[in-house]
Formats: C-alpha cells, sequence, structure tokens
C-alpha cells in the first residue's frame, strides 16, 4: 500500500494497488474519517483531501459534524430487541423478513452512516437507489442458458414500503435509546391518494360452480391417492365461505376449537369457533352450512383434540380447480386467492341484509375496514325511501 500525509500528518493519503484512485483519511472528533478523491493523480488528490479536511474542520467549529452511533449500531440494537420482545408475538419469517431487508439492502446503503445525518432527503435517496438499475447489473446478472444479461425490473412498490418501515423501527429503535432526537419524515412524498382496492370475491352464482366443483374433485380425483386431500379442500371451501374465517386462523384451528351448539337467538344448528388469529383470541359463530363439512370431518378423521383441521396446504389443488373452472380472477384480473371465501362471505351477509356492525364482529375485523373494502356491494343494503326524502311543496295561490 502506498501511503502519503499531508497537513503536517493530519491527512493520509493511500492507495491499495498501483495507478489506483487515492484515497484520504483522518481522524477528528473522536472518529475515523474516509473520503474516496476519485483521482489518480497525486497532486489532484491532494487538493481534494485538503478541501475535504478543510470542510470538516469548519463543520466541527460550527456544531455541524455529525458522531456518534451509525445504522448499523442501531440495526443490531433493534435485532436483539425486535426478536426478544416479539417471541410468541410475532412469526419468525416475520422477524427474519426485517433482518433480511437490513443485510440485503439498507446496512450496505446506510450502515456506517451516523444517525444524525439520516434526513427525509436521504429516506428519499434511498428510494432513489432502489429504483435505479444497478451499473454493473449486466455483468452479475448473465444467464448463460441464454448467452444474455438477465432482465432487470424495479422492486414492488410494497417491497420498498417494507423496506421504509424497517429503516422507520430501527430509527425509532435509536430514538429510544437517545442516539437521536427525533425520527425524520420517511414518507414517501411524491405518492398519490391510493384508489380503494375492492377485494376480488365469489358471486352467487361463482361460488356455486366452484363448490360444486371441489365436490365433483372430491368424487373422483385425478389420481386415487389425492382423494383424502380432495376432500378435505371440498370442505374447507365450504367451511371458510359459512364462518369467514382467515386462512391464517383457520390453519391454526383445532377441534377442541370448535363446538355444535343449537343457536337460541336463530333455533339453528352452527359452529362456535374461538379463533387464533393476528387479532389475538377472537370467537366465531358460523352458518349453518358449516356444520354438515366438520361433521365429515370427524367421521373421515376421527381426530384428537389436538389435531389441526386443516394440517395441509390446498394451495395447488385450489388453484388447478380455480383455473379449470375460469375463477381465478375476477372481472376486475384480480387473482381469487383462498382469502376470497372470507371476501365472500361478508358479501353474502351483507347482501341478505345483516347488520354491519355484528358482520365485522363476527369476523374479527372493524366497520370502517367493511366500509372501505366492500363498499361497493352495499347497494342493495341502502333503502331509497329513507335516502331519497322531499320536503312537500306548499302550493301558492
Amino acid at each position: 500500500m502506498e501511503i502519503h500525509r499531508i497537513l503536517g500528518d493530519k491527512v493520509r493519503l493511500y492507495r491499495r494497488i498501483e495507478g489506483g484512485a487515492w484515497h484520504a483519511s483522518t481522524y477528528l472528533a473522536g472518529k475515523e474519517r474516509r473520503k474516496s478523491t476519485k483521482q489518480k493523480s497525486l497532486s489532484a488528490a491532494k487538493e481534494v483531501a485538503e478541501d475535504w479536511y478543510l470542510e470538516l474542520r469548519n463543520k466541527k467549529r460550527h456544531g455541524e459534524l455529525a458522531s456518534g452511533k451509525t445504522f448499523r449500531d442501531a440495526s443490531k440494537k433493534f435485532e436483539v430487541e425486535y426478536e426478544v420482545i416479539t417471541n410468541g408475538r410475532r412469526s419468525p419469517k416475520w422477524v427474519q423478513g426485517h433482518k433480511d431487508r437490513l443485510r440485503l439492502h439498507l446496512l450496505p446503503f446506510l450502515g456506517r452512516k451516523p444517525l444524525k445525518e439520516i434526513t427525509s432527503g436521504v429516506g428519499q435517496e434511498y428510494r432513489v437507489h432502489r429504483m435505479t438499475k444497478p451499473k454493473n447489473w449486466d455483468d452479475d446478472h448473465f444467464d448463460y442458458d441464454k448467452l444474455e444479461p438477465k432482465p432487470w425490473k424495479p422492486p414492488a412498490r410494497n417491497t420498498i414500503h417494507n423496506e421504509m418501515v424497517t429503516m422507520s423501527m430501527v430509527l425509532k429503535t435509536a430514538q429510544r435509546h437517545g442516539w437521536i432526537d427525533f425520527i425524520p419524515d420517511l414518507s414517501d412524498p411524491y405518492r398519490r391518494q391510493s384508489k380503494v382496492e375492492h377485494r376480488p370475491w365469489f358471486t352467487q352464482k361463482e361460488y356455486k360452480q366452484f363448490y360444486e366443483a371441489t365436490r365433483r374433485n372430491a368424487a373422483n380425483p385425478k389420481n386415487p391417492r389425492y382423494k383424502w386431500y380432495a376432500e378435505q379442500l371440498h370442505d374447507y371451501v365450504l367451511i371458510m365461505a359459512n364462518t369467514g374465517l382467515r386462512p391464517d386462523e383457520a390453519k391454526r384451528l383445532e377441534y377442541r376449537d370448535i363446538e355444535i351448539v343449537d343457536d337460541e337467538a336463530t333455533g339453528e344448528t352452527i359452529l362456535e369457533i374461538e379463533v387464533r388469529g393476528k387479532r389475538g383470541i377472537g370467537f366465531c359463530k358460523s352458518m349453518p352450512g358449516a356444520v354438515r363439512p366438520y361433521e365429515r370431518m370427524l367421521d373421515r378423521n376421527d381426530p384428537e383434540q389436538t389435531d389441526r383441521l386443516f394440517p395441509s396446504d390446498f394451495k395447488k389443488m385450489l388453484n388447478g380447480i380455480l383455473h379449470a373452472e375460469k375463477l381465478k380472477f375476477d372481472r376486475s384480473g384480480k387473482a381469487r386467492t383462498a382469502y376470497s371465501l372470507r371476501h365472500s362471505y361478508i358479501c353474502f351477509r351483507l347482501l341478505e341484509g345483516a347488520d354491519i356492525y355484528q358482520v365485522a364482529k363476527n369476523c374479527r375485523t372493524s366497520v370502517e375496514m367493511i366500509e372501505k373494502h366492500y363498499a361497493a356491494h352495499l347497494k342493495d343494503m341502502i333503502d331509497a325511501s329513507l335516502v331519497n326524502v322531499r320536503k312537500k311543496k306548499v302550493k301558492t295561490i
């Protein structure tokens, strides 16, 4: 390594390889500081290094020289605290997501940056950085089978949003420990007011077509080895559409969480379900249509009370039937999933005139969320006689 000292040994100029660019380093305000001069000429590098050092001295004199903890320090603290404090409340996959975003994207860009230098502008620079194709992409991502570079595409808006959430959580950790005084505004300054998205659901006709297809598949599966899975899927579809359960809630259900009861209010036989999901423990009363599928599962599986109702994932089989029946996409082009059965349950209840507050309570959500995402299906609930009220006109002679 070649080294030159300037300004009375206050600044060192060095380069690692002959013919490479010169780098400058100095020790100031209790911290080693480095900068690439981007110059291969020693004389030009000296000028850049001197200007850089004098600028640092001036910032120190006016109290503008950032020092102290870096984003990397705050990230380490956040990872330890978040994993311990959220243990049992957040899935390991969710926690790992924050770690991956830090390791792959945030730390390479912000790791060495002092926390006090991270502003709203830095947040915007990060967005631009993520949305810009890397200069060395074609060299690092080459498809040797096709003998051409792999195409680059910018990350999805939701991906960047999640990265900004992780950044914000790290900065909140730093604020709690007194390393920064405030958290900068990291919101997207050019974001339009997002259009309310109506969630994909099945109409009554489409739902009937779907469950009749799963019934045929259960009776005659393509492969006899999958008969049990096909029967389970058919009952899964009926139970989901008659309870409004979220897929993750259904996945956690055990047989001991369900009881067949005669409902006093309606005189019908229904399921009472103790639900464990993202909102903690809640309760659900099913429609009568969920009882018979549940009884079939009891006969089929002869389960222990602690067994899961749906230990298997039906995603591939469910998507296969949706595609075969041309039901995978709704008229807006949105893909239907198992979650669409919950959306259908809510829509069916609203269209039948059920009380929106009771529907929200039974689905462990809010009236606001239902009005926001299912408003397109509320038109049949509006009483025109109450809306189109007119004052009687007084006839004048």
